[in-house]
């Protein structure tokens, strides 16, 4: 008898829920059915407390949610036209791109031009009908022609006038009948660290000419050392600007400019490691103008020379310093003679074979970077230098008048 009254309890409440529900959904049907129909009459009428987002697009409520506080506001127009693309665009027609081309004999003996390489170039000037071209000594090395890329695609001849391996600078002189623009030139000393700089180049190859990069000024006065012979030695250390714009195989020879669009440096080389990023090079404009102007002018860049074969002490076994070149514990560093020229200045003033190298000018000098940067940097060609050596364990003095050597 249970088991009937939860039986008929429950098919009840089913029938009233049954009951409950399809009247209810009826009306909802019915409901949406008449705001449909009346809601275009009541927005024309103006009865509705709120606005569509059609009618309301030209105006936006302000304040904390109070609409009373709505008024007309004007469309927003972005200009998306920036300093860095002004910037961009003047300096770009003058970054140009920069082709090494080389002659070879194939197997039938013929002679064929290739493309070898390419790089980027700065037009930094125009003179009676000529456009003048820096770009790097590695870019242009060992080229039979070079041809000159504007930024319009137009391939022009030129001609090499010089270049400097030790400064990694050449220059280029070609035809300035469809050259628009030149660089302005600006201060690499005035640069500071941190300060925002763009460079501008074709790194990998001219099809992706005119590409900008941006970044900042990373440090100043940075030394790198480069070995020009590939013997595992460094020749020489450059100083250059540091900066994290992306400076990538075929930028070599392109612009690093500031925000006011002057050149502040020709860009160079790139720590290429994997492990590395955002680290790129560039020439200090300043120190690289009267490189340019002696390779415009004499083709060749004229530095002191004193004629000797040196090298580092760095590169001789410790006991060698005793048994060998007979040097003093008090010796540290320094560079030994391995020959001298015949009639060179070094030669003329007396020095010989083994000696060793301490103080140019009473500057201690520790290696042979140190002397090619007292020589090329601080010397002209005629002055005289005092040089203070070591033969035998003993410690003299002599006077060098220096030469001159055209690289």
């Amino acid at each position: 008898m249970g088991y009937y009254d939860d039986h008929y309890q429950t098919n009840r409440t089913t029938k009233k829920k049954r009951n409950w529900f399809l009247p209810s959904l009826i009306g909802a049907i019915i409901g949406a059915l008449i705001v449909i129909v009346a809601l275009p009459a009541l927005q024309e009428a103006d009865l509705l407390p709120f606005q569509s987002a059609e009618q309301g697009s030209n105006e936006i409520t302000q304040g904390n949610g109070d609409n009373s506080q709505a008024g007309p506001t004007s469309n927003v127009n972005v200009d998306v036209s920036t300093q860095i693309t002004e910037i961009v665009g003047e300096v770009t027609p003058a970054v140009v791109g920069v082709v090494n081309i080389q002659s070879s004999t194939n197997f039938w003996q013929q002679e064929e031009s290739g493309q070898a390489g390419t790089g980027s170039g700065v037009i930094y000037k125009t003179e009676d009908g000529s456009a003048y071209v820096v770009t790097n000594h590695h870019v242009i090395e060992g080229a039979d022609e070079v041809e000159v890329v504007l930024s319009d695609e137009t391939h022009v001849s030129a001609e090499l006038l010089g270049s400097d391996v030790f400064t990694d600078l050449a220059v280029l002189k070609m035809s300035a009948d469809q050259v628009d623009k030149t660089i302005e030139i600006g201060s690499s000393d005035s640069v500071k660290v941190g300060e925002p700089a763009i460079a501008i180049g074709n790194p990998l190859g001219l099809m992706f000419s005119g590409s900008v990069t941006q970044g900042i000024i990373s440090g100043k006065q940075r030394a790198i050392p480069q070995d020009f012979d590939g013997d595992g030695r460094a020749d020489w250390q450059a100083e250059v600007i540091q900066t994290d714009a992306a400076i990538n195989p075929g930028n070599s020879g392109g612009a690093l400019i500031n925000m006011s669009g002057q050149l502040i440096g020709i860009n160079s080389m790139k720590i290429a490691q994997s492990s590395v990023e955002g680290i790129g090079f560039a020439i200090p404009i300043d120190s690289a103008t009267p490189i340019i102007e002696q390779l415009e002018t004499e083709g060749t860049v004229t530095r002191p020379y004193l004629g000797v074969e040196a090298y580092s002490l760095e590169e001789v076994a410790q006991v060698e310093w005793e048994r060998r070149l007979n040097l003093p514990e008090e010796v540290e560093g320094g560079i030994y003679l391995r020959s001298i020229e015949p009639m060179s200045p070094a030669d003329q003033a007396g020095l010989k074979e083994l000696d060793v190298i301490t103080k140019l000018d009473g500057e201690p000098i520790q290696d042979v970077i140190g002397l090619r940067k007292h020589l090329y940097q601080e010397k002209q060609v005629g002055e005289e230098m005092t040089v203070t050596y070591y033969r035998d364990g003993e410690q003299q003095e002599t006077t060098v008048t220096l030469a001159s050597q055209e690289y």
